[in-house]
């Protein structure tokens, strides 16, 4: 009995870590916000309008680019271009 419990809880934290690791390796590739890369220290490079209403933001950092889109004036989707 106290093997299946040992068993059990091994397995929970080895699923635990599984998506952790998973949930960061997808803020590595992409969904982000203008906030985050801020932060991470990348730089606004250029704004081009898209439509009337929305802008497209490109930011970089070294060899790491990123495009971000406002969705509304407080949230920002962005997403890798390398």
């Amino acid at each position: 009995m106290r093997r299946l419990i040992l068993t059990a809880f091994a397995l929970l934290a080895a699923s635990a870590a599984l998506a952790q690791e998973r949930a960061s390796s997808d803020a590595i590739k992409g969904s982000s916000t203008i906030a985050d890369l801020l932060s991470k220290g990348f730089e606004i490079k250029a704004a081009v309008p898209n439509g009337t209403t929305k802008f497209i933001v490109f930011m970089q950092k070294g060899n790491s680019a990123y495009a971000c889109e406002f969705l509304t004036v407080t949230k920002t989707r962005c997403g890798t271009l390398n």
